[in-house]
Formats: C-alpha cells, structure tokens, sequence
C-alpha cells in the first residue's frame, strides 16, 4: 500500500493522543488548574491533531461529514463516533478538573473505555481488510492497543506500565512481522484466483494490463526492498521501544524523559511506514507485481 504521510501521523499521533486521555481518565494521574490544562492541551493536541490529518488523504474531506451515518456497515464510521464522543466525554472531565478541582470518576472510566474503543476501531478499518492478508490478524488491533496505551503511557509519566507496554508492544510487533510475510503466500489468493483463469492452469504476467499507471497502482501497490525493510524495522525497534526503556530504566531525569518521548514517536512513525509500505494488496497480483 501507498504510505501516504497523512495516514501516517493520522494513526501515529491519534493512537498516543487516545492513549493518554485512558491514562488521565483511569485516574493514573489527575492533575488540577492549570497543570490539568497543559495535560489535557497535549492529550487533544495529539488526539485531534491525528484525526485531521487524516481527512487531507479522502478525495473529499468536505464530505467526512457524511462518514458518521454509516455506522451499522464501516468501522471508519464507527471510528468517527467513538472519537466524537469520547473527545466530549474527556472535555467535560477536564473541565471539572481544571476549573472546579474536581475529578468525576465516572466520566473518567467511561472517557477511558471510549479511548480504547476510538482505537480499536481504528484498527479495525484495517484488520477487516480480507484484500490485504498481512493485515487481516489478530495482532493488527492488539498492536494499535499495545503502541496507544505504551505511548500513552510513556506522555502521561507513567514508568512502569509504560515499560511492560512497551516490552509487550516490540514483541508484538516482531510476531507480526514473522508471521505477516507469509500471510499473502498462505491466504489462497494467487495469480490464477486474480485473474480468474486458473481453470487453464497455471498463470503468469507476459504484459501489463496497460502502458501506464493507474489509481489502483498508484494506491495498493508499493514494494519495499527486503534489506531495506529488514534495516527498516531493526531501527523501529530500537527507537520505538528498545531505547526508550533503557533510558526510562536510568535514573530520573526530564532531558532522558524527553528523548524517550521522541525516540518513541520516531519509532512509532517509522513502524506505520512499515505497515502501510509492506501491506501487500491482492490486486498487485492482477498486475504481476507480488
């Protein structure tokens, strides 16, 4: 799939931003006044921020409107609400924190499981996908849920659980890795099921379809080198959890905070261009191209 930078920091910043409202709604902190403002400014910063990056990717972001009122059929719908409703849900908690002093428990724990629900649903626009077999696993939302409550973790100051997130999220992500490169070859999808002339026997590319490039191979298909994954993902791993938890294992200090906060996202940008990149669309088959 084409990594298209918008989907990129959509998914990247939404998923930390999410993450650290479930922290500050769980109560893992609860800050008042002021202090509560600039927590929850960096919360939505992140949260909003990656959600509107991703309307520069529709053809028509004017439209995005009309998302919200296909729920019963896409996830991408359901996304938007739970979005809409916990972003109002963690507002009105905020607010009583910062201008009242007062923490409203319920709408903490309610604003905290919305969280985990805007990101699951996230996850599901791609893991719903039977077209791209890396994605269509279990590991897909278990892997947006572990990246948003590490990250959200690490934000919010919270050590320990940000390290056990973080240990379980580079497993994780290892496992899916393995086991993602040889979805496409097992999922039964082929150039004979591609092409539909499998009934003749065995099919290969001899031409494109055509002499030039269309939506279709602009969008779905997009090859990675091996070695350059391989170098890719070795640096993911080191930036996104690996160097993090050493410099959170060091004694406290907020230049060693700031850098895991930043080797993190790096990390974590550096993985979504991984799992847009290596997303092998079947229709890259119909093309000769897998």
């Amino acid at each position: 799939m084409h990594p298209a930078p918008s989907v990129i920091i959509f998914t990247t910043f939404s998923g930390i931003g999410f993450g650290m409202l479930f922290w500050l709604g769980l109560g893992a902190l609860v800050p008042t006044g002021l202090s509560a403002f600039i927590w929850f400014a960096i919360a939505y910063v992140f949260a909003v921020g990656g959600l509107l990056a991703s309307t520069f990717h529709l053809g028509h972001p004017e439209r995005a409107i009309k998302a919200f009122s296909q729920w019963k059929t896409s996830w991408l719908s359901r996304e938007g609400i739970c979005a809409v409703f916990t972003l109002i849900i963690m507002a009105i908690y905020g607010a009583a924190l910062v201008f009242a002093d007062t923490q409203i428990a319920m709408l903490g724990w309610l604003g905290a499981l919305g969280s985990l629900g805007t990101v699951f649903t996230t996850s599901m626009i791609y893991a719903q996908l039977k077209t791209v077999p890396r994605w269509k696993h279990w590991t897909t939302p278990a892997l947006f849920l572990a990246l948003s409550l590490g990250g959200g973790a690490l934000m919010a100051g919270q050590v320990r659980e940000t390290m056990v997130l973080l240990v379980i999220a580079g497993a994780l992500q290892f496992y899916a890795w393995i086991t993602g490169d040889t979805r496409l070859a097992t999922s039964g999808t082929n150039m004979e099921t591609a092409t539909g002339l499998g009934h003749i026997g065995k099919v290969r590319a001899f031409e494109p379809p055509h002499t030039g490039t269309n939506y279709l191979m602009r969008e779905f298909i997009h090859v990675v080198g091996r070695k350059h994954a391989q170098q890719l993902r070795m640096i993911a791993l080191g930036l996104g959890f690996v160097l993090p938890v050493i410099l959170l294992l060091l004694p406290f200090n907020h230049m060693f905070a700031a850098l895991a906060v930043l080797s993190h996202i790096a990390g974590v940008l550096a993985l979504r261009w991984l799992f847009f990149a290596q997303a092998e669309h079947v229709v890259g088959l119909y093309y000769g191209k897998r």
